[in-house]
């Protein structure tokens, strides 16, 4: 039970860290000014329709976490 302890206080420590930075960023507008509008997001509008997928967001994100995640599990 104590590792369940420790991975909690974990992922609330790693909350409170992304809500203070998103806190600081919400001056701009409550976004963050590059997510979603980095080189390699796909923005497809035709007609009626439009389809958005945030490709190079996507995998920027997924490289943040691998690193963070890594060091905090790092034993």
């Amino acid at each position: 039970m104590s590792e369940l302890g420790k991975l909690l206080v974990g992922f609330g420590v790693l909350l409170i860290v992304v809500g203070g930075l998103l806190m600081l960023v919400g001056g701009a507008g409550g976004k963050i000014p590059w997510a979603g509008r980095l080189p390699g997001d796909l923005y497809i509008r035709r007609g009626n329709w439009s389809l958005y997928f945030p490709i190079t967001t996507s995998v920027l994100v997924s490289l943040l976490l691998t690193l963070a995640l890594s060091l905090f599990f790092r034993r």
